[in-house]
């Protein structure tokens, strides 16, 4: 009943809503290189005497930049005269990539495709723990399982069937907050696939345009190991926003890998980066290291190609027990240190993908070669 004795809104000890936003105007986000209010970061600014509070609209769920972040804004509006507590809200909004609606009939925000040259990697048990990691962070996830020939993704989800189709509608089953397909649902477990080229295509195409993926910010796609068939028809047919590549430490695998990110660069599909998977084992009785398939292959390749490197990703009994059971590793012990890995793996690839969009929609499509390279 008293308004009138209180001092207008925004005014407080002499500080302003757009004084708080010049102020942030000087914060600078770390892997765009643009201040947060000329991307449009900063909203809901509210003053009230020597409290601010604002709200940070992150371009990736769990951001690994955060901290930094919120330290520098911090600090810059720390230089205001009359500025006491700061509040500061989090939210997400995941940047879409424009071609994958424009040219497809999908709800989906982005494509990312996971692949390795060779099978035995680990590309399967990346592709779940990734997904799953990605569905942690707050994010609307799907995983395709496209690996025709071993579709392993429903025993390591731990899921046996699919709902039954709607309104002829093909529609997907969920696990551990992620929506899954696979033709391993229909297939029985002794099935083989004796599939050619246009049989391969069409499935694939099935899985896409037939599916009620509902509203995705990303689908995951677990690919079969090599450069065939499937590959080509992914790249061809659909706007893959990145490729995700799985290798080993050893040079077998790393030849291989070669070949399938020289298919993504032909199809040009952009490399959100390489993954080494099995790099090392830490005994669990002395904690000593062993490199049982040689060491460092990945990340050295990663830097000969000029592309990302998203981490190495250790052996741990547990990571093949958790696909076997169906309960990946980031569900079953969200506190190893290989979970750990698994959850700093999607936030990379998701700020990967921010970057990407981001820049397409400021600068208009960009070429392969001109990728932004974000720090690890």
């Amino acid at each position: 009943m008293f308004d009138f004795f209180r001092k207008p809104k925004g005014t407080g000890a002499g500080v302003t809503e757009q004084q708080v936003r010049d102020a942030l105007a000087t914060v600078i986000e770390p892997e765009l290189r643009r201040d947060l209010v000329s991307l449009n970061m900063i909203r809901d600014v509210k003053v009230e005497g020597d409290r601010v509070a604002f709200t940070v609209v992150l371009n990736s769920p769990g951001a690994p930049m955060r901290e930094q972040i919120e330290r520098e804004s911090r600090a810059a509006l720390s230089k205001l005269p009359g500025v006491g507590n700061v509040t500061i809200n989090w939210t997400a909004n995941v940047p879409r990539d424009r071609r994958v609606s424009d040219q497809s009939r999908l709800s989906v925000g982005n494509i990312i495709a996971v692949a390795s040259g060779k099978g035995g990697v680990g590309k399967s048990t990346v592709s779940t723990n990734l997904a799953i990691a990605l569905a942690q962070e707050g994010a609307r996830v799907g995983l395709l399982d496209a690996d025709f020939y071993g579709p392993n993704i429903p025993m390591m989800m731990g899921v046996r069937q699919m709902p039954p189709p709607l309104n002829e509608r093909i529609m997907p089953t969920e696990a551990h907050g992620v929506r899954l397909v696979s033709i391993g649902f229909i297939l029985k477990p002794d099935q083989p696939a004796p599939w050619r080229g246009p049989m391969l295509h069409h499935a694939l195409r099935q899985f896409f345009n037939d599916v009620e993926w509902g509203e995705l910010d990303y689908l995951v796609v677990d690919m079969p190991p090599g450069t065939g068939d499937v590959q080509m028809s992914l790249a061809q047919e659909w706007p893959v926003t990145g490729g995700v590549i799985v290798t080993t430490p050893q040079d077998v695998a790393l030849a291989d890998a070669r070949k399938g990110l020289a298919l993504f660069k032909q199809f040009e599909v952009p490399i959100l980066g390489i993954v080494e998977n099995m790099s090392y084992f830490i005994a669990p009785d002395t904690g000593k290291r062993y490199e049982i398939f040689g060491h460092g292959g990945g990340k050295r390749y990663a830097a000969e190609m000029g592309v990302p490197f998203l981490g190495e990703v250790p052996i741990d009994p547990r990571i093949a027990a958790g696909g076997d059971r169906g309960r990946p590793l980031v569900v079953a012990e969200p506190d190893s240190p290989a979970a750990q890995t698994f959850r700093e793996l999607a936030r990379q690839v998701a700020a990967r993908v921010s970057v990407l969009n981001l820049t397409r929609r400021q600068e208009g499509l960009i070429g392969l070669g001109d990728i932004p390279v974000l720090s690890s």
